[in-house]
């Protein structure tokens, strides 16, 4: 992977790095460049290999290196460009490593919203090197669809795992330590939380939008969690709306399930996504959610929504209403159904039967 930072791709495949590792394998987790919030959580099962690289491109003489000395039984990258990258030193090095590719978002989405000309670029250099590869992986069936729609290959050659999203008895366990938090005190208004980088993908412009709607009709508080280039932007909508005591943006937090657990209602107001981890971690902390029903994830999770309300991209109104919905009916919490299909272990048991029996 590039790097460790906060994001539930990078999140998932730790959980998966930490899965293999205790079933016995030896496990690798290589960054082109060591850093992110989440490298302190690397247990010592895993080892870290850090090939001090500025970005992914400037790895690939390091990458060759390194499949050139471990030659290990099999390797799995992650991202778009980085499985480009991966792929350029796999062949360069002539090593007996399989090698999987895994595409965490949807493709079309990712390349259309991209701001640089590499990442526009990207799906037309999947078309030509994922083929190269001896498996693509991708996280949910609507990223499937749309990869084989955008890149020409054939469904048939592209498999779905879901991301291990949830380790349940960690999960839990972080669920239920104290929060130190005001809003969260007694007799407080419902608060919602929102998790993820406070960027253009999660349209978090439109989540204010309509929880300003909502504070027209009942008294609510709003948390983003999470850090990013958008925050004086989302800083300066809060305060033209009026609404700095009831919204709040306190960055990146090492536990968010404290806040998921004692949320009334968590909210995902994505573009697009992949498989929202945090979602499916929201529904293992047993909080009702609603999410835009954004390519792909939401609606392969919620079951068309069954676990869940689900709105249009970018429909302030209609996401307004969904909340203030679900903040008034008594539904019952997400039973255990929801979020069991996305354990650890199911998906360790995918991943080594694929990387190591194929």
């Amino acid at each position: 992977m590039p790097s460790l930072f906060g994001a539930g791709g990078q999140r998932s495949m730790l959980n998966l790095a930490h899965g293999i590792a205790d079933k016995g394998f030896d496990v690798d987790l290589v960054l082109a460049v060591k850093e992110g919030e989440f490298l302190s959580d690397v247990r010592d099962t895993v080892n870290l290999v850090d090939l001090k690289a500025s970005r992914a491109l400037t790895s690939l003489p390091a990458l060759i290196r390194y499949l050139r000395n471990e030659q290990p039984d099999a390797m799995l990258s992650v991202f778009g460009y980085v499985n480009i990258v991966s792929i350029w030193a796999w062949r360069l090095a002539s090593v007996n490593t399989k090698l999987f590719v895994n595409e965490q978002n949807t493709v079309s989405q990712e390349a259309g919203n991209a701001s640089n000309f590499r990442q526009r670029m990207t799906p037309g250099m999947m078309k030509r090197f994922y083929p190269m590869a001896d498996g693509i992986i991708v996280v949910s069936n609507g990223v499937r669809d749309d990869m084989a729609q955008v890149t020409k290959i054939p469904q048939e050659d592209i498999t779905v795992i879901y991301n291990p999203s949830v380790m349940a008895s960690e999960v839990l366990e972080k669920a239920k330590a104290p929060l130190d938090h005001p809003w969260f005190k007694p007799d407080q208004p419902p608060v919602l939380v929102a998790v993820g980088r406070l960027e253009q993908q999660k349209d978090y412009p439109m989540l204010i939008k309509a929880f300003s709607r909502i504070r027209e009709t009942q008294p609510a508080r709003l948390l983003i969690l999470g850090e990013g280039r958008d925050r004086s932007s989302l800083e300066s909508m809060i305060s033209e709306l009026g609404l700095n005591q009831d919204v709040s943006l306190p960055g990146f937090v090492s536990n968010p399930y404290a806040y998921l657990s004692r949320a009334a209602l968590f909210v995902l107001s994505s573009r697009w996504e992949g498989l929202p981890t945090v979602l499916i971690e929201a529904l293992c902390c047993g909080t009702k959610a609603v999410s835009t029903d954004c390519p792909s994830g939401p609606k392969e999770i919620l079951k068309d929504g069954k676990y869940g309300q689900l709105t249009p991209v970018g429909d302030a109104e209609a996401f307004a209403s969904a909340i203030i919905s679900s903040l008034n009916n008594h539904t019952p919490k997400p039973p255990a159904e929801s979020w069991q299909p996305y354990e650890l272990g199911t998906i360790v048991d995918q991943y080594t039967n694929l990387l190591l029996e194929s």
